[in-house]
């Protein structure tokens, strides 16, 4: 079953869980040293950022490693572009209100 990657993002394990691998790959156990949880809870959430496609992973020996496949990360990306512009004019708002306050003060 493929998930929304909305899903992953969604809980703060495996946002942490994407942070740990976006710049170094690591194995399972690797992750899970990093959590005060089980092993088979961070191989649940795995599970499911691999379900999102937002894990690549490599087979070296025995030991499987995880990366983040940083380009599928580009959707929430684009979702996210929409309140970017948002954002970008309501704080344009609110400089052209606080030049309006600081001129008047001027005059004063």
């Amino acid at each position: 079953m493929k998930r929304d990657i909305f899903q992953a993002i969604a809980d703060p394990t495996r946002r942490a869980i994407l942070v740990l691998i976006a710049t170094n790959a690591l194995t399972p156990n690797a992750i899970a040293e990093q959590f005060n949880t089980t092993r088979q809870a961070v191989s649940k959430h795995i599970k499911i950022l691999n379900e999102c496609e937002l894990l690549a992973e490599k087979k070296i020996g025995r030991e499987i490693y995880y990366q983040l496949k940083i380009d599928k990360m580009k959707e929430v990306d684009k979702w996210m572009e929409q309140f970017k512009e948002i954002w970008e004019n309501r704080f344009s708002q609110l400089d052209k209100v606080l030049m309006n306050l600081k001129s008047k003060e001027n005059e004063i």
